[in-house]
């Protein structure tokens, strides 16, 4: 729904917004209301009193959840059946146990960074956490040092792909606010990702380190993972909190997959969409005519059709290892009930977003941040920080705060609007305290106070959000050249 004629002025506007935004603090936080009822009350409250007509409110609440949720469900639901199937067939422990070996003891924290990396593609960030934390403390264990070393490292790079990187649920919804293409968003925000983890997370890791000394966990030290990924007796291994997991059950007698189908798994759906964008892009510029076979790589490339072969190829390979066709189904159909939480709270993200825009909320604080002489690409940044802080959820952020500036990326290159992503990204990942939930996994899991968790989790957040939008400020100038 476009934006409606603004009912009142700049100011009143702006108190809408932040009485708006207070009031789902409140009822999040101090209430603890579930966000997505939240998020759905508090859309309709703002909708009535930002002046948009009463008739035309339901019509102003469907549009930003649809146009989200039509995106983010394909993504997120065979996103997570990927990594099911990834972390019960052994996938996972294959991955790290072969980059280990191959990087060496040295470079042990650095192989577990990328295995995480890569793991991190299809899966989100509690279920890669929860995924390879048998992994971290065993290869600690086994090295020696703080747990820090390696424990940073694999779950920044979690951190990392869930913000920057689609599939994951946040920068998915961010481009579909911005109405920017999805394979140029993955296509920036992979290599954004990479760099910035090395600097403001691997970098990091070893610095902090040496300062602070974090010992071993009681948290399944000492316990091997089955042939399932799950640790024996643990209650948390195997189910995760957006749906990856599950619960294991009966014992894989079969081998695991091999390094190379694993890694060819998670680099099939990049292949697909970089040939799509790479098609689409010299259509445009003239030097491709649009042909049968040129559409074919354009639909293959489309980002739920490439996920979806990825998934049939993993049935396929690995799901059928020991297992019929009905036991791989019913191990992925477990993966999907939890995370219908996560999709519906990103739909209603969207409807926030999407209220604030329609009734000229987002035009009014954007056009205000501008006045100011702020740059469209440090409004982004700021404006996400700002929620990001406030209510703790990296998606809510991306989502509310790309729902707030759409009206100012309209006749933006794609290029520039993937660039916007990453900037509403950054400032979603920075300060993460004690309202979000990555905050208290990391000090649980890894056996660290609040405070500890202060000086080592949030500070890291900070330097690789910072180090994402850094990177988005150098290309911001000669993305606006090419376009």
């Amino acid at each position: 729904m476009d934006a409606l004629a603004p009912a009142y002025g700049t100011g009143v506007l702006l108190l809408i917004a932040a009485a708006a935004v207070a009031l789902l603090l409140v009822l999040i936080i101090v209430v603890r209301l579930h966000a997505f009822i939240a998020l759905v009350l508090v859309s309709l409250l703002t909708a009535v009193a930002a002046g948009i007509p009463l008739a035309t409110v339901p019509e102003a609440l469907t549009s930003g959840f649809s146009s989200t949720l039509g995106s983010v469900a394909l993504l997120v639901g065979f996103g997570v059946m990927l990594g099911r199937l990834l972390e019960a067939t052994g996938g996972a422990q294959v991955l790290a146990d072969t980059l280990v070996s191959r990087f060496g003891e040295k470079r042990a924290p650095f192989a577990l960074g990328v295995a995480a990396l890569i793991f991190g593609f299809p899966i989100f960030f509690d279920a890669g956490l929860v995924v390879f934390l048998p992994i971290i403390l065993t290869v600690a264990r086994r090295f020696g040092g703080s747990l820090l070393y390696y424990a940073l490292p694999a779950a920044g790079a979690f951190a990392a792909m869930h913000a920057l990187v689609p599939p994951h649920p946040g920068p998915v919804a961010a481009a579909t606010l911005l109405r920017g293409d999805i394979g140029v968003v993955l296509l920036v925000g992979l290599p954004v990702a990479l760099i910035s983890w090395y600097v403001g997370v691997y970098l990091f890791s070893r610095w902090i380190g040496a300062r602070v000394d974090v010992a071993m966990p009681d948290l399944l030290l000492g316990q091997q993972r089955d042939a399932h990924g799950d640790a024996p007796g643990d209650a948390t291994a195997g189910t995760t909190g957006d749906g990856a997991g599950g619960t294991a059950t009966a014992t894989r007698t079969t081998a695991p997959p091999s390094f190379g189908l694993v890694l060819a798994l998670l680099l099939l759906p990049m292949v697909l969409i970089a040939g799509n964008t790479v098609v689409s892009t010299l259509i445009q510029a003239g030097v491709l005519d649009s042909n049968g076979f040129a559409d074919a790589l354009i639909l293959l490339g489309q980002t739920p059709v490439a996920l979806l072969i990825t998934l049939l190829v993993a049935i396929a390979t690995i799901g059928r290892r020991g297992r019929s066709l009905a036991q791989t189904t019913s191990l992925i159909d477990d993966a999907l009930g939890p995370i219908c939480s996560i999709i519906l709270i990103t739909g209603a993200g969207g409807m926030f977003g999407g209220v604030l825009r329609t009734s000229g909320i987002g035009e009014a604080l954007t056009s205000s941040l501008g006045g100011l002489g702020i740059p469209l690409l440090l409004q982004a940044f700021l404006i996400a920080t700002a929620l990001r802080v406030a209510q703790g959820s990296a998606t809510v952020a991306l989502t509310t705060a790309a729902g707030l500036i759409a009206s100012q990326a309209d006749g933006l290159g794609n290029l520039q609007v993937a660039l916007l992503v990453v900037a509403i990204a950054a400032g979603a990942t920075v300060l993460s305290h004690v309202n979000d939930s990555g905050f208290w996994l990391v000090s649980r899991f890894f056996g660290m106070d609040v405070k500890t968790t202060f000086k080592t989790w949030t500070v890291m957040e900070t330097t690789l959000g910072l180090s994402a939008f850094a990177l988005a400020a150098l290309l911001w100038p000669l993305a606006g050249a090419i376009t």
